[in-house]
């Protein structure tokens, strides 16, 4: 839903939007300050890939919590902008084409939206179940096609040493170049979406999801408006994508399967679907639990853990973390203002 607009008149109002600014400017801080304390394991395996994972399930963010369309596919077309950067640019066995990496990019991300678009025209006339149904079917025959795919996509093996270009004189695969990059990305990826959700076509996209029939009889398009928004977050996860390959260093098949597709979905579904920041909240709570878990029980427990919370935030919090916050400053404010007036 919308995020409420505050009246400058009223001072109360004027100082909630102060320390929403604050809370930005504070978060913003400590990410910028944030390698100057931490190692290099902590910079990018935790840093860098939290930011990363964040984006490519902001992307799913949109379509569920804006547009009420849950699309297990963004993993998907995440991994195949991946595939398209070592298809058109060159790899550890120069079996891509070796182009330059300005077209490269661009094209990879191009080629990977594109996709996003086609799985868009396929899925917006479903709705609910057969929605997760019919985008999981999409990932899973993509899945296949570039496991038994030899000539382009080089079957089960995949393609390695993929890394960023070296820009401005800049190795960007060092941790902090790469740190920076990829925050720069996530942030981006984060103001795009904020400002989408205000904008007219944010706004009419969220009451389609609330009332389609309502807005196709005042003469929106709905079917347009949902295309529309499988693109925008194609292309958020197809830029995500590219930079997760540069991340790994290769691309294979097991990048797209069920269960990183399934993943997205969890990680955004405990951070929170209603705030573009809850998908970093839930990539950062996956990426301890997923390099940390080895400590706490068997690393091949990990799936269990992770399912166990998931259903725990899911029973008690349908909102995620965020939500879980929210009632907890709530009840924190009641309290407050309870013990105030006695």
């Amino acid at each position: 839903m919308p995020p409420p607009q505050f009246d400058t008149g009223n001072p109360s109002r004027s100082v909630i939007r102060l320390e929403l600014t604050a809370g930005h400017l504070v978060a913003a801080l400590l990410l910028i300050l944030y390698p100057f304390g931490a190692n290099d394991f902590f910079i990018v395996q935790i840093g860098a890939q939290s930011l990363l994972l964040g984006t490519v399930a902001l992307s799913l963010m949109l379509l569920a919590g804006y547009g009420g369309m849950v699309s297990l596919s963004q993993m998907t077309v995440a991994g195949m902008a991946g595939y398209f950067i070592a298809i058109l640019g060159t790899d550890s066995y120069n079996l891509g084409l070796g182009w330059p990496w300005w077209i490269v990019v661009p094209g990879s991300i191009l080629c990977a939206t594109v996709i996003a678009t086609v799985i868009g025209i396929i899925s917006v006339r479903t709705e609910g179940i057969y929605t997760i149904m019919i985008t999981l079917a999409i990932g899973v025959a993509l899945y296949y096609l570039c496991n038994q795919n030899y000539a382009v996509f080089n079957g089960f093996t995949g393609f390695s040493g993929l890394k960023p270009p070296a820009v401005f004189g800049i190795d960007w695969r060092a941790p902090l170049p790469f740190y920076y990059l990829s925050l720069a990305i996530a942030a981006a990826a984060y103001l795009a979406v904020s400002y989408f959700e205000r904008s007219t076509f944010g706004l009419a996209l969220q009451a389609i999801r609330d009332n389609p029939r309502r807005m196709h009889a005042l003469g929106y398009d709905v079917t347009l408006h949902r295309i529309v928004a499988h693109v925008f977050a194609g292309f958020l996860a197809a830029v995500g994508g590219v930079m997760l390959v540069w991340y790994n260093g290769r691309i294979s098949p097991g990048t797209i399967g069920v269960g990183e597709l399934i993943d997205i979905l969890i990680i955004a579904v405990i951070g929170g679907l209603r705030r573009p920041i809850g998908p970093f909240v839930g990539a950062i709570v996956f990426v301890l639990i997923g390099n940390f878990a080895i400590d706490l029980i068997d690393r091949e427990r990990f799936n269990m853990l992770i399912g166990f919370g998931f259903l725990i935030i899911v029973l008690f919090s349908p909102d995620g973390l965020l939500g879980l916050w929210d009632k907890l400053t709530s009840m924190s404010r009641d309290a407050r203002a309870e013990e105030w007036r006695r």
